[in-house]
């Protein structure tokens, strides 16, 4: 997505972040399936988060190398993969608590339907333009 949009004009910041906000939204109906009756319905909107959910990971890993120097790309990515492990294992202790407290999966799918929209807000917030890092 983004390098279409890039060959239509656009810059490369806004391209990224478009691309990734067209995949958060498609991952947004997730809230919605611990109301869903029909599996295969439910099946299908997680299977398009899924979907969704590899395409904001490929934009976001390329985020690195559009934001700094070559040669501090592996750097990044290691430190950005080390925090993304962490991460999981501290929200999937966060979902077994949340799951005890409420007996419910309905606020954990609000939390997935809604993590990568925040994600890209914290993003625009820290990083508006996405210019390359000035590493020395």
């Amino acid at each position: 997505i983004p390098a279409a949009l890039m060959r239509r004009g656009w810059n490369p910041s806004r391209a990224r972040k478009r691309a990734m906000l067209i995949c958060a939204v498609c991952v947004t109906p997730v809230i919605l399936v611990p109301r869903i009756a029909n599996l295969w319905l439910a099946v299908a909107i997680i299977g398009v988060a899924a979907a969704s959910h590899q395409g904001w990971s490929a934009n976001l890993l390329t985020l690195a190398s559009d934001m700094f120097p070559r040669h501090a790309v592996a750097t990044v990515s290691g430190l950005a993969g080390f925090g993304g492990a962490v991460g999981g294992m501290l929200v999937s202790a966060f979902v077994g608590l949340l799951l005890q407290l409420t007996g419910s999966y309905v606020p954990v799918f609000i939390l997935a339907g809604t993590a990568y929209l925040a994600a890209l807000l914290t993003i625009h917030i820290l990083a508006p333009t996405l210019e390359v890092a000035k590493v020395e």
